[in-house]
C-alpha cells in the first residue's frame, strides 16, 4: 500500500512539474492537489534565522511572516519535532495557546492550519506550513500523503543545501529561490549595529516590526537599503536612534 501511494503522489508531482526538474514548488503543489488545502509554504532553518523559501500565495506568505513576526503559532511549535494540525483556529484552546497569532491568522483569510517539520534524524531543516480558508482537518489518507510528500520535500532541501555548500557565492540555486531575502541580509546588519547574535539581532527586528505593526520583511527592506539603523533604544516602541545611514 506504502508503495502504491508513492507511487501516486510521485505521478502527481511530475504531472505539476510538467516536464521540468522537480522543485519545491511541484511538491506543493501535489500537496493541495492531493488534499484539498488551500496553500502551502516552506521554511528552512539556519543558524539563528528562518527563511521562506516558497510560498504559493500571498495568504501563504502572509501567514510564514506572522510566524517569523511573532514567534508563535503552529509553525513555530511544530520546529520542536511534531506536527501541529489545527483544524480550527477559532477554537478556545488555540487562542489560549497562540494568543496574538491565532487572531492575526485569521485576519489573513487563514482558518486551519497545519504544520510539519521537515527533519532528517535530529537535524531540524525546516516546516511545511498548509492552510486551509475554512474550518476542517485532514482525514488518515490525506494525512498520510502529506507526511509522504513532506519526505519530498526535505529530500528537495538536502539537496538544495548541498549544492548551496558548494556554490563560490554560497546563495542558493535558483530552483528553491529565497522568498524573502532581505530579511536574513537584514539581520547579519544588525549583528554588526548591535554586536548581537544573529538570533538576538532575529528577535530586535521581530520586535520592532511587531511594535510598531509592520510587516517584518518592510522593516528588513528599511535596514538593508539604510533607511533603518538599530541603536540600543530601538526596539522600545520609537525610532529613538534610527534614522537614516549614509
Amino acid at each position: 500500500m506504502t508503495a502504491d501511494r508513492r507511487t501516486r503522489l510521485w505521478s502527481l508531482v511530475v504531472e505539476h512539474a510538467q516536464g521540468r526538474p522537480v522543485t519545491v514548488e511541484h511538491v506543493c503543489a501535489a500537496v493541495m492537489s492531493a488534499t484539498g488545502l488551500d496553500g502551502a509554504a516552506v521554511t528552512v532553518l539556519g543558524t539563528g534565522f528562518r527563511q521562506t523559501v516558497y510560498a504559493s500565495d500571498d495568504v501563504a506568505s502572509d501567514l510564514a511572516e506572522l510566524t517569523l513576526t511573532l514567534g508563535e503559532g503552529p509553525a513555530a511549535d511544530a520546529v520542536a519535532g511534531a506536527p501541529e494540525l489545527v483544524a480550527d483556529l477559532t477554537a478556545p484552546d488555540c487562542l489560549v495557546r497562540w494568543p496574538v497569532f491565532a487572531p492575526a491568522a485569521m485576519r489573513t483569510g487563514v482558518c486551519a492550519s497545519f504544520a510539519l517539520p521537515l527533519r532528517v534524524g535530529a537535524a531540524r531543516i525546516g516546516v511545511l506550513d498548509l492552510y486551509r480558508a475554512r474550518p476542517g482537518g485532514l482525514d488518515r489518507e490525506q494525512l498520510a500523503d502529506v507526511l509522504m510528500l513532506a519526505d519530498t520535500v526535505c529530500a528537495l532541501l538536502l539537496d538544495a543545501a548541498q549544492h548551496n555548500r558548494s556554490r563560490p557565492d554560497g546563495r542558493w540555486p535558483e530552483q528553491v529561490g529565497l522568498h524573502h531575502p532581505e530579511v536574513h541580509q537584514a539581520t547579519g546588519m544588525v549583528t554588526v549595529q548591535l554586536g548581537v547574535s544573529a538570533a538576538v539581532a532575529l528577535i530586535r527586528l521581530r520586535a520592532y516590526a511587531y511594535s510598531h505593526d509592520r510587516r517584518l520583511r518592510d522593516v528588513a527592506s528599511d535596514v538593508v537599503a539604510r533607511r533603518l539603523r538599530f541603536g540600543p533604544h530601538l526596539d522600545r516602541g520609537s525610532d529613538e536612534g534610527g534614522g537614516t545611514d549614509r
